[in-house]
């Protein structure tokens, strides 16, 4: 049996203030041409469909267009709400669609039961998972000891009282510990959404999502496939693919992937102004229609520089320095990136500059204590 695996289509998502829609139709194409190709007996799409919870008119457009396409190629399609998504919203209309071969999980409930496929091998039981918190779950099995999310997912697992004897296969959108995080995605209080990979033992295959980079988790077993298109410069070297997924006898598995084109790329650039100005250095490639992100080594700052380099890189989108001066300032602030750094983190550097002083250890233990707790609760 064969499954297309998808994941974080973020549909309606700006990146550095730029509209990705018309990349995500051009991208969106791509795909329906590769399951008319691969002719898959379904389409795993697990979680952060939107980009937001209140997605746009136009996301949720593309969407609807995108939907019906897949529902005209005589194939299933099976969709889970992410942590970008709102599962109420994203569920609406399930029931009428199942008819038509999409499949929108329901808000969780404490009870969710499988979709079972067939094949020469016999029945593939197939779950869908939203995105789960530990506050989720205790809502339905009060009596269970749940703290974190492993608790969480480990209760929710063990009542679809999978049957060891049968194919399984499991949507979920978690972070799994391990998992190699990029700019684009949320970070928590101090790595409070991890995940155990021991939870999904119970299931052949776990096609996840969340995580931005197509990624193995100890084994081909437990994949993310990753974004079908890049949303961050720290995602500038990845290849973005979809994941075929080709279930034998049970105990089978083989995994490939297909590789991705986008209309435009993301790309970084380094070096002096006039070098980067050189017809020679942009002529016959493709930069002056990606999104660019350029750092300059200049020791002196290039009057309007953003303005005259996107007379040259239409679609310039961050412009950074690299010099003497830069340098120092980061040696003398000693910090990560902002986006590197942890709610808390944050946190503390604030109330240093506020109070002249730094957090105490009981205060930075009520602040994380007071973060986890909001983190947990928020929907």
């Amino acid at each position: 049996m064969k499954f297309i695996h998808l994941s974080d289509l973020h549909l309606g998502k700006r990146v550095n203030g730029f509209s990705m829609l018309e990349d995500q139709r051009h991208i969106l194409r791509q795909i329906l041409s590769a399951v008319q190709a691969e002719r898959p007996d379904g389409v795993l799409l697990a979680g952060d469909i939107y980009d937001k919870a209140v997605p746009s008119a136009e996301a949720v457009e593309l969407l609807d267009e995108f939907l019906f396409r897949l529902s005209q190629l005589d194939t299933q399609v099976f969709v889970i709400s992410g942590n970008h998504d709102s599962p109420e919203r994203l569920a609406f209309g399930g029931r009428l669609m199942d008819t038509s071969g999409i499949h929108l999980a329901p808000v969780y409930s404490g009870a969710i039961t499988p979709f079972t496929l067939w094949d020469s091998h016999g029945p593939v039981d197939l779950y869908l998972l939203p995105f789960l918190k530990p506050a989720h779950v205790r809502r339905y099995f009060p009596d269970e000891d749940i703290q974190s999310y492993t608790d969480a997912l480990g209760v929710a697992i063990a009542q679809m009282q999978v049957n060891p004897e049968r194919r399984n296969i499991l949507v979920a959108h978690q972070f799994v510990t391990g998992a190699q995080r990029c700019q684009s995605e949320e970070v928590s209080v101090g790595g409070l959404d991890n995940v155990d990979v021991s939870v999904f033992a119970p299931f052949d295959y776990v096609a996840l999502g969340h995580i931005h980079g197509p990624q193995n988790i100890g084994s081909a077993r437990v994949r993310y496939c990753g974004t079908p298109l890049k949303y961050s410069f720290s995602e500038a070297g990845h290849h973005k693919s979809v994941t075929v997924v080709q279930l034998e006898e049970k105990g089978a598995l083989t995994l490939r992937t297909l590789p991705l084109r986008p209309l435009r790329d993301l790309v970084e650039l380094r070096g002096p102004y006039q070098q980067l100005t050189l017809r020679d250095f942009y002529q016959g490639t493709s930069w002056q229609e990606d999104y660019v992100h350029i750092t300059l080594t200049d020791e002196e700052d290039i009057p309007n520089a953003m303005g005259r380099l996107q007379t040259i890189y239409h679609n310039l989108m961050k412009l950074d320095y690299d010099n003497t001066r830069t340098r120092s300032h980061a040696a003398l602030d000693g910090a990560p990136a902002p986006e590197r750094r942890s709610p808390l983190e944050l946190f503390e550097e604030f109330y240093q500059l506020q109070n002249n002083q730094p957090m105490s250890p009981e205060q930075a233990r009520f602040v994380q204590g007071l973060m986890e707790q909001i983190w947990e609760e928020t929907p």
